[in-house]
């Protein structure tokens, strides 16, 4: 069996900023990365930020990657990364905030058998017949992220680099330890978690960042089953021009609390071919 890529969509948060998302398939493997956005600005990796750094480190291996064991793939990925760390950046990072962070989904097809492992939050869903199954990290963390935007919004939420309390607080957040994280220190994705799954030619996978899994997680706007028929119905496009007007309704962050009035979104549609 091999991977069929029937639609894509990536989408910066904003114009004025780059997209630190990055997503592709092969024959048998597909991922979806989401770079964690940088705290402060650029210098640690020279003159380009750290989260795009590392989104591009990471999606150059995948692209070569061999076919193994989606876990062995990303031991091998982990190692890849700290040494591409090392021998990149120009500077001792100012605090643990900085290190480069990011989110990331892979899939691998075997024998009938979907792998699956993730790191952070990026979510996908694959459906087999009229069963739509969760793939990668369950929604609590969206629920958590909603409620530490809603204790900092008298700072002012929608655009959070301009407000130096709520920057210090998300720079403490990411100092602490116990990060399930793709990053550049080696350890920090020993807790990568994986799945196994029976999966058959015409099965059809959507591989997501949270800014576009959004439309489930943060918005629940739509369930995970409708949101499959949805895109068989509408395509990636449609759900996209809806995510940014839900986005763009709620500019204040008032209605859904948010550090960002919109984030990266990207989305792959796969199918299963025989």
């Amino acid at each position: 069996m091999h991977f069929d890529l029937i639609q894509s969509v990536s989408l910066a948060g904003s114009a004025l900023v780059p997209n630190d998302d990055r997503a592709g398939a092969a024959d048998t493997l597909a991922w979806v990365i989401d770079g964690a956005t940088d705290l402060g600005p650029p210098g640690l990796m020279g003159a380009r930020g750290g989260a795009a750094w590392l989104a591009s480190a990471a999606q150059a291996y995948l692209q070569a990657a061999t076919d193994a064991p989606i876990e062995r793939l990303c031991t091998d990925l982990a190692a890849n990364l700290e040494a591409a760390y090392a021998a990149t950046r120009t500077r001792d990072p100012i605090g643990r905030w900085e290190l480069p962070m990011a989110s990331m989904l892979a899939v691998r097809l075997g024998d009938s058998l979907l792998e699956s492992a993730w790191l952070g939050d990026c979510a996908g869903l694959i459906r087999s017949g009229d069963r739509v199954t969760r793939l990668g990290p369950p929604r609590q963390g969206k629920d958590d992220e909603a409620a530490m935007a809603s204790s900092l919004a008298q700072h002012g939420l929608g655009n959070f680099k301009r407000c130096a309390p709520i920057v210090e607080e998300l720079r403490r957040s990411r100092s602490g330890p116990g990060k399930r994280i793709l990053g550049v220190e080696a350890e920090t994705m020993a807790s990568v978690e994986s799945a196994r799954i029976a999966c058959m030619a015409g099965d059809e996978l959507l591989l997501m960042s949270d800014g576009f899994s959004a439309l489930v997680d943060a918005y629940g706007l739509i369930s995970e089953a409708e949101l499959m028929a949805a895109l068989a119905e509408q395509g990636l496009a449609a759900l996209a021009v809806r995510l940014r007007e839900v986005e763009a309704a709620d500019a204040a962050c008032a209605r859904f609390p948010r550090f960002k009035g919109s984030d990266d979104a990207t989305a792959l549609w796969l199918r299963i071919g025989g």
